[in-house]
C-alpha cells in the first residue's frame, strides 16, 4: 500500500510536559483520517507536528518521525517551506484576512509561492480552488469584496480553498466544523467526501458522530497516547479497547 503519511515513535514535550507518547501510525493516500478524543488529550499537538508547526512554539521539542513519500520531515537537510507547502491546514476558526478580496485570499499564498506566471493563470487557480471548496457560485460575482463579508460557514470554505490554491498533498483540519451551524457543517463534511479524491485528508474532531460520518479511518487518543487505530466501522463496532469503547458510546468526554 502506498502511505500518504508515515509517523515513527512521537513524542512530543512542552517543557517538562509530555504531551504526545511514542505515538506511530500510517495514513493511505487518499482517505479521511479522523482523531478523536477527548479536549486537551493532544490531538491538535499532533496534527501541528506533522507539518513542523509546533517549530514556531518555543517551548515545545518534537522527537521521532513523520514521513511523506519516504522523507522524514525532521530530518537536518529538509526545508521547512517545502513542509509546509505539502500540507494545507485548516484551523477551528475561520481566519480569512477580513481586509482582503474574497480573490486576493485565495490567490495571495500562489502568488507568493510563485506558483503562477500569469494573470490568466492565476484567475484559472482561484476559480478551480473555489470550485474545489463548494464556493465558487455563491461567490463568483462577488470576488472583489472583503472576505469579512461572507458567513461564518463560507469564512471557513474560503479558508479551505486558500488552502486548496497551494496544491498541498495532504490537508490537515482542526475541528473545521467547531464554531459552525449545523447547516454550515454538513456542507463541510460533504465536501470532505469529494476533497479525498485528490487528497489525503486528517481531521481533529472532539465528536464522535462526526468521525463516523466523514472517516474512512480512525484514530483515538487519549492522554497524549495513541490507544487504538483502524478502519472506521471497525472502531465503532468492535473496538478492541474499553477507553475506546467507552469514548464512541460517549461514556467519556
Amino acid at each position: 500500500m502506498s502511505w500518504a503519511v508515515e509517523v515513527h515513535n512521537l513524542n512530543v514535550w512542552y517543557g517538562d510536559k509530555h504531551v504526545i507518547r511514542n505515538v506511530s501510525f500510517r495514513v493511505p493516500k487518499n482517505v479521511v483520517l479522523a482523531i478523536m478524543g477527548p479536549s486537551g488529550c493532544g490531538k491538535s499537538t499532533l496534527l501541528r507536528a506533522m507539518n513542523r508547526l509546533l517549530d514556531l512554539n518555543p517551548h515545545a521539542r518534537v522527537e521521532g518521525q513523520v514521513k511523506i513519500n519516504g522523507i522524514n520531515i525532521y530530518g537536518d537537510n529538509v526545508d521547512v517551506t517545502w513542509v509546509r507547502r505539502q500540507f494545507g491546514m485548516v484551523f477551528q476558526i475561520p481566519n480569512p484576512f477580513p481586509h482582503l478580496s474574497i480573490y486576493e485570499n485565495v490567490a495571495l499564498g500562489p502568488k507568493l509561492n510563485g506558483l503562477v506566471r500569469s494573470k490568466s493563470e492565476l484567475d484559472e487557480l482561484v476559480k478551480e480552488a473555489l470550485q474545489k471548496a463548494y464556493l465558487w457560485d455563491e461567490v463568483k460575482n462577488d470576488l472583489k469584496k472583503p472576505a469579512s463579508m461572507l458567513s461564518g460557514g463560507q469564512q471557513q470554505r474560503l479558508c479551505i480553498a486558500r488552502a486548496l490554491a497551494l496544491k498541498p498533498r495532504i490537508i490537515l483540519m482542526d475541528e473545521p466544523t467547531a464554531n459552525l451551524d449545523p447547516v454550515a457543517a454538513s456542507k463541510i463534511e460533504e465536501l470532505l467526501l469529494e476533497l479525498k479524491e485528490d487528497y489525503t485528508i486528517i481531521i481533529v474532531t472532539h465528536n464522535p458522530q462526526q468521525a463516523a460520518r466523514v472517516s474512512d479511518y480512525v484514530a483515538f487518543i487519549y492522554m497524549g497516547e495513541l490507544i487504538e487505530i483502524g478502519e472506521t466501522s471497525t472502531i465503532f463496532t468492535r473496538p478492541t479497547h474499553v477507553l475506546t469503547e467507552k469514548y464512541v458510546l460517549g461514556r467519556m468526554g
